[in-house]
C-alpha cells in the first residue's frame, strides 16, 4: 500500500552519536528528510518495506530505513562536539517528529579557560 502525502505517518528517528564537528541540519517534510541540503524522499516506500542502507547515498543515515505499521524508522548519525551533553551522548529516539527543522539535543556551554 502506498501512502499519499496527506496520510499521517509516524516518523521515528533513531540517533547514533558520533564525535565530530560537522554541520548538521535536518528538515522533515512528510515522509522526506532534507539533510544538509540533500533531500531523501521515502514516500514511495510501501508498508512492510525496507530500504537497505547500501541503496541510500547519505553518510548520515547509518542503517536500513523501514516502514512498518504506519511507522517510518530512520536511523541518523548525530555529530556531537567536544562539549557534548548527556542528552547527546545517550540520545532518546525522536518520535512523532513534526514537519520542519528537527531539534536535536544541544551541547553544553563552552567553558573558557584562562
Amino acid at each position: 500500500m502506498l501512502y499519499s502525502r496527506w496520510q499521517v505517518v509516524l516518523m521515528i528517528i533513531k540517533i547514533a552519536p558520533q564525535r565530530r564537528d560537522d554541520e548538521f541540519v535536518v528538515e522533515k517534510n512528510g515522509m522526506a528528510l532534507k539533510i544538509n541540503g540533500d533531500t531523501f524522499d521515502f514516500s514511495p516506500m510501501q508498508e512492510g518495506g525496507t530500504l537497505p542502507r547500501s541503496a541510500i547515498a547519505c553518510e548520515w543515515i547509518w542503517d536500513d530505513v523501514s516502514f512498518d505499521g504506519g511507522q517510518l524508522i530512520v536511523c541518523l548519525i548525530l555529530p556531537v562536539p567536544a562539549n557534548y551533553s548527556p542528552e547527546q551522548a545517550y540520545p532518546a529516539d525522536l518520535t512523532d517528529v513534526p514537519d520542519g527543522i528537527i531539534q536535536f539535543p544541544k551541547a553544553l556551554p563552552l567553558i573558557e579557560t584562562a
